[in-house]
């Protein structure tokens, strides 16, 4: 992305003025006067309070920090422990750090970004390889979290099959499978993508991230790719639905009826339960949050399609909806929050994983120990 000069808060003071809003009261219209470029009026559409921007700026950064540094470390203590590396369900964990890494990589620096510099987010090559990457990246979070349910369903009800029914050559064609469906997926996105109407005038989007509903906006909303996306994405998230409903209801039908006989309440399995399902709903919170979103676009994508054709005008003559501000800003807020919790949620609550984790910590004591030691040996022997 190019480097563009950072904007004081004396200069964004005055920036409704230097806008030139046509309506005060509606603010529909901007009319971009003065040195003020037209991303830098938009930004304020979306954000016009100036001090919640640092405020979001410290919420981005504090997030994906902490998505680095969970997942990176979680992935390190794996890749250190033998024992853990072939575990199927560790396998499927790493898929998911893998997938989560690329999604915090690809969409918090933008957000960061057109945060910092003030402004919505630049139409160029980095926003295709930014809309590519997060929908293969979040599809493969997706996909790859249902076969984790399957697996814990497996490993539980079907203990004695287990190791006949996933092999280590069924676990890397699974593995496989996850990311040739969710990289497909997101080469026929950008194909049908360019079956629309591109806003060829408008260098700019109108968000701070290059996400569906911007891009789609921007290449004058073609149908087939709406639909398409819509389509696959329900699908899916139906499928994760329904994997993740029978494996852990299953699963706690049968930890219940192991104990009726000693009549017992199983409250370990039903606090597992709500734990799990209580951590999906916070995991597909964000595509929850989409969902509204393409329902808000089915009617504001039509209206707008129709005043295209009718005045011959551009999209950026016109700002975002409040509500589809809100909607804008929470799934940015929301596409973060997964990565954070993946790695406490799947990892960091097996005894295995902290085990691991624990002796990756008194290796790199006894590391820095025996460092500190040869230091201290070879000032000694050091003639004078």
């Amino acid at each position: 992305m190019p480097s563009m000069p950072l904007m004081t808060v004396t200069e964004t003071h005055n920036l409704t003025e230097q806008c030139g809003w046509l309506s005060e009261e509606n603010r529909t219209e901007p009319r971009v006067t003065g040195q003020l470029d037209a991303a830098s009026c938009l930004f304020l559409s979306i954000i016009p309070n100036e001090h919640a921007v640092p405020v979001l700026i410290c919420i981005f950064v504090s997030l994906t920090l902490f998505s680095f540094l969970v997942n990176g470390l979680t992935l390190f203590g794996l890749g250190r422990s033998e024992d853990l590396s072939w575990e199927p369900r560790f396998a499927f964990l790493k898929n998911l750090i893998l997938s989560d890494l690329i999604q915090t990589a690809t969409l918090s620096p933008a957000v960061i970004h057109s945060l910092v510099h003030r402004r919505t987010m630049a139409f160029n090559t980095w926003c295709y390889v930014q809309y590519f990457a997060g929908t293969a990246s979040i599809f493969s979070s997706l996909v790859t979290i249902t076969c984790m349910a399957l697996e814990r369903y497996l490993y539980v009800c079907h203990a004695i099959h287990y190791l006949v029914i996933l092999t280590q050559v069924r676990l890397w064609l699974t593995l496989s499978l996850i990311w040739v469906y969710s990289i497909s997926v997101s080469i026929v996105n950008m194909v049908l993508l360019h079956m629309g109407r591109e806003q060829k005038n408008d260098p700019i989007t109108r968000g701070l991230l290059c996400e569906p509903d911007m891009m789609e906006q921007h290449m004058g909303f073609p149908r087939v790719s709406a639909v398409f996306r819509k389509v696959v994405g329900s699908f899916t998230l139906l499928l994760c639905l329904l994997v993740y409903a029978f494996s852990y209801l299953r699963m706690y039908r049968d930890a219940r009826n192991a104990v009726i006989p000693f009549n017992a309440v199983n409250t370990t399995a039903r606090k597992t339960v709500m734990f799990y399902c209580g951590m999906l709903f916070l995991q597909l919170l964000p595509l929850l949050l989409k969902v509204a979103s393409d329902a808000l676009w089915e009617v504001e994508g039509t209206v707008a399609m129709t005043a295209l054709a009718s005045e011959g005008t551009s999209m950026m003559e016109t700002t975002p909806s409040a509500t589809a501000v809100v909607l804008h800003m929470s799934l940015l807020m929301m596409l973060i929050v997964p990565p954070c919790i993946n790695p406490l949620v799947y990892g960091l609550r097996s005894a295995e994983m902290r085990q691991a984790l624990r002796s990756l910590f008194r290796w790199w004591m006894d590391k820095r120990v025996r460092g500190v030691e040869g230091i201290r040996v070879r000032e000694v022997v050091r003639p004078n």
